[in-house]
C-alpha cells in the first residue's frame, strides 16, 4: 500500500492515517506531496487530482484501488487487518470510538481553524488570545476535553478506550494542537497527551515533522517569518 501525504508539520489529516499505520506495524510507502498551495493549477493539486478526485491528502492507494478520506482509509485498513483490532474489540467501546470518530471528522470546525496544526511551533500567546476572544473556541475545547475524559472514566485507560486504536490516531492532530498552543486542559487530559505523544506512531511522525524545517507562509496567517 502508499499512502499519499502532505507536509508532516502542518497535514493533520494525513496524520491520522500515517500514525495509525505506523503504530500497528502494518507495511506502507509514504508518499510525501508538498503543499505549494491548493489552487487549481497548483503542483500538489495537479499531484493529487490523478489518484483522487476530491483532490486532497490523504489517499491510500493499494494496488489499483484508491480511497481517500480518513475514515474511509481507517475502516479500509481495519477491514484488511482484522487481527490487528485497529477498533476496540468489545462492541460497546467500538461504537463509541466510531462514533467520537465521527464527531470529530464532522465537528470541531472552529477549533480546527483558530488552531491550525503546527508542530514545530509555539504559540501560547495565540492560543490565550483565541480562547479569551472567541465564545465558539471556548466551547469546543470543552467538548473536546469532556468526550476524552467520558472516554478514559470509561475504559481506564491507558488510551482512549483502554489499548490504542483508531480513535488514538485519530486525535492526535488534537494534541498536536494542544501542545503548540499551550491549550488548558484537566490532569487527567494532560496525562493522556503525553502518552499519546510518547506512541510510537506519534512519536515518529513529530520527529519527521521537525526534520522537514519548511515555512509556508499561508499556512501561518499569524506568522510573516519563522520565529
Amino acid at each position: 500500500m502508499k499512502l499519499m501525504i502532505g507536509n508532516k508539520n502542518y497535514s493533520s489529516w494525513s496524520m491520522r492515517p500515517w500514525v495509525m499505520l505506523t503504530q500497528f506495524d502494518i507495511p506502507f510507502e509514504e508518499v510525501r506531496v508538498p503543499f505549494d498551495g491548493f489552487e487549481a493549477d497548483s503542483k500538489f493539486k495537479a499531484v493529487i487530482g490523478a489518484v483522487s478526485p476530491a483532490g486532497k491528502v490523504p489517499v491510500l492507494v493499494d494496488d489499483d484501488l484508491a480511497v481517500w478520506d480518513t475514515l474511509a482509509i481507517a475502516e479500509y485498513v481495519a477491514e484488511k487487518f482484522p487481527a490487528e483490532a485497529l477498533w476496540p474489540r468489545d462492541r460497546r467501546r467500538r461504537a463509541r470510538a466510531r462514533s467520537v470518530c465521527a464527531e470529530m471528522h464532522s465537528g470541531f470546525a472552529t477549533l480546527r481553524n483558530a488552531f491550525g496544526m503546527n508542530i514545530e511551533a509555539s504559540l501560547p500567546d495565540v492560543g490565550a488570545r483565541v480562547l479569551a476572544e472567541d465564545a465558539a473556541a471556548r466551547a469546543e475545547l470543552a467538548r473536546m476535553i469532556a468526550l476524552w475524559q467520558s472516554a478514559l472514566g470509561e475504559s481506564g485507560g491507558p488510551f482512549l478506550f483502554g489499548e490504542y486504536s483508531i480513535a488514538d490516531a485519530y486525535f492526535a492532530p488534537v494534541v498536536m494542537r494542544m501542545r503548540t498552543y499551550a491549550l488548558p486542559v484537566p490532569a487527567d487530559v494532560a496525562a493522556y497527551n503525553e502518552r499519546a505523544v510518547a506512541a510510537k506512531g506519534t512519536a515518529a511522525w513529530i520527529r519527521d515533522a521537525l526534520a522537514e524545517k519548511d515555512f509556508l507562509p499561508f499556512e501561518e496567517p499569524y506568522r510573516t517569518s519563522r520565529d
